[in-house]
C-alpha cells in the first residue's frame, strides 16, 4: 500500500482545557441567568439585539415570501423524500408481545422521545437541508414537541430559507439562538425555551462541546466533527466524477477530510490532476484547497480486497464506492457513516434530497454507530407478564441464583410467589 499525499495535521484550534472551560462558563451562565443570558451572548457573539427569541408565524409568513417559487418547490421535494424513507424506517421497528415459555409472556414498545431539540447551524451558508434531517426523522417517530434552535443573521432573524425549512419540516418553536448557549437553553431551559430530552444536530466545536457536556442531563445523537468522504475506485472509476466528489465535501470546511484509496495508481494520479482542474473553477475552491492539502489523502492499493480492509479500517462519514460491480462488494464495507454504491450515486443527493440522513458519524465512530434515523426518536422498551405457570418455571431457578448471590430480598420476592412464605435457605441448604 502506497500513501501518494501524506495526511497533514489540521491547523491548531482552541486549547481543549480552554474550550471545555469557555463552553461550562457559558452553560453555567444560562443556567443561572435565562434569557437574559441568551440576548447577552446574541449581542456579544451575533452582535444583534432581540426582543423575542421565538420566530412567529408572521415571522415565517413573511420568510415564505421572500423565497423563489423553485426553491420552496425543491424544499418540498427533498422534505417528502426524507419524511418517506423514515416512514419506511419506522415500519421496520415493531411491537410484539410473545409467550416464551408458557405462563411467561415477553413483549416490547416503540414509544417515541416526547420533546426533541434540534440545532442547526448558520455559518457561511443556510443549511436548510440541515434542519429538515434534524426534524423530519423526529416528527415521523411521533415526537410531540420540536424546538430549533438556529443562530440569527447579521440582520436580527433567522435565514428566511432555514426558517420555512423548519417550519414546513415539522418544528413546533423556533428560536434565533445559537452555539453553546443554545445547547445549554434546550438542556436545562430558560423564561422562553422549555428543556428537551433529547438534543440532535450538527454544529461546531463550541456546540459539539455544548452537548458532549449535556450529555446525561439530556440525551444527545452523537458528536459530529468536521465532513468526511472516502472513495473507494479501481480503474473503471471517472477521474471528474472522483474528483468532483471530493471537492463536493472539501468546499464544507478547511477541516474536511477528503481521501481517495483506488487500487489503481494511475487512476489516483488522474484524479489529483482532475482536482487541480477543477480547483481553477470553483467558487468555493479557497476553502475545498485548504482542505485538500492540509487534509487530503490518496492511498494505492495493491488489490481491492486491502482497499476495502483500508476503508474498514479508517471508517469515514461517507464510503463512496466507485469500483466494478460496486453493489456486489457491498456486504464486505461494515464501518461507515452511509454508504454509496456505484458512481451515480454521489454524496450530495444524501446530503439534500434523496431522503437517507445526513446527520451522521465522524472520527471512526462509524466503528461502533451509525447516523440518525427515526430510532434516534425512538425508545424500545421491553415489559413481561408472568402467570401462575411461568411462576412455576422461573421461581426455581430465581430462588436458587438468588440465595448463590447472598440476595436474600430477591429470593425472598421470587419464593413468595412460589410458596406464600418468604425464606427458603433451609430447604435449599437440605438440597431440597
Amino acid at each position: 500500500m502506497i500513501e501518494i499525499v501524506k495526511e497533514q495535521e489540521p491547523a491548531a484550534q482552541a486549547e481543549k482545557g480552554q474550550l471545555e472551560a469557555t463552553v461550562s462558563s457559558i452553560i453555567e451562565r444560562v443556567k443561572s441567568e435565562g434569557d437574559a443570558a441568551l440576548k447577552s451572548f446574541l449581542r456579544q457573539f451575533d452582535g444583534v439585539e432581540l426582543d423575542d427569541l421565538k420566530a412567529s408565524m408572521d415571522d415565517i409568513e413573511a420568510a415564505k415570501k421572500q423565497l423563489p417559487a423553485t426553491l420552496l418547490e425543491d424544499m418540498a421535494f427533498s422534505i417528502e423524500r426524507i419524511r418517506a424513507f423514515a416512514e419506511a424506517q419506522r415500519r421496520t421497528l415493531t411491537e410484539f408481545e410473545q409467550e416464551m415459555i408458557p405462563g411467561v409472556f415477553l413483549g416490547q414498545r416503540v414509544i417515541p422521545i416526547e420533546a426533541v431539540g434540534a440545532y442547526v447551524p448558520g455559518g457561511r451558508y443556510p443549511l436548510l437541508s440541515s434542519a429538515q434531517m434534524a426534524i423530519i426523522p423526529a416528527k415521523v417517530a411521533g415526537v410531540s414537541q420540536i424546538r430549533v434552535c438556529t443562530p440569527p443573521t447579521k440582520e436580527g432573524r433567522i435565514h428566511p430559507a432555514v426558517l420555512v425549512a423548519a417550519h414546513l419540516s415539522g418544528a413546533d418553536e423556533i428560536f434565533a439562538v445559537g452555539g453553546a448557549q443554545a445547547i445549554a437553553a434546550l438542556a436545562y431551559g430558560t423564561e422562553s425555551i422549555r428543556p428537551v430530552n433529547k438534543i440532535t444536530g450538527p454544529g461546531n466545536r463550541f456546540v459539539t462541546e455544548a452537548k458532549r457536556q449535556v450529555h446525561g442531563t439530556v440525551g444527545i445523537d452523537l458528536l459530529a466533527g468536521p465532513s468526511e468522504v472516502l472513495v473507494v475506485a479501481d480503474e473503471t472509476a471517472k477521474p471528474a466524477y472522483v474528483a468532483a466528489d471530493l471537492l463536493a465535501q472539501a468546499e464544507h470546511d478547511v477541516h474536511t477530510q477528503a481521501i481517495l484509496v483506488s487500487t489503481s495508481r494511475e487512476l489516483a494520479f488522474a484524479v489529483m490532476e482532475e482536482i487541480e482542474k477543477q480547483l481553477e473553477t470553483l467558487p468555493t475552491a479557497a476553502t475545498a484547497r485548504a482542505s485538500w492539502e492540509k487534509r487530503g489523502r490518496v492511498i494505492v492499493t495493491g488489490t481491492l480486497e486491502e482497499a476495502i480492509e483500508t476503508a474498514n479500517d479508517l471508517a469515514s462519514e461517507h464510503l463512496h464506492v466507485q469500483i466494478k460491480d460496486a453493489y456486489l462488494h457491498r456486504d464486505k464495507f461494515t464501518n461507515y457513516g452511509s454508504l454509496f454504491l456505484g458512481e451515480e450515486a454521489t454524496v450530495v443527493f444524501s446530503d439534500k434530497v434523496c431522503g437517507t440522513n445526513h446527520i451522521l458519524p465522524t472520527n471512526q465512530a462509524a466503528k461502533y454507530t451509525g447516523g440518525v434515523w427515526v430510532g434516534t426518536f425512538l425508545k424500545v422498551v421491553t415489559y413481561q407478564r408472568i402467570e401462575q405457570a411461568g411462576v412455576e418455571r422461573l421461581a426455581p431457578h430465581c430462588v436458587r441464583q438468588s440465595e448463590r448471590e447472598g440476595l436474600i430480598g430477591h429470593l425472598r420476592s421470587a419464593n413468595i410467589r412460589l410458596t406464600g412464605e418468604l425464606d427458603v435457605r433451609q430447604e435449599i441448604a437440605a438440597g431440597k
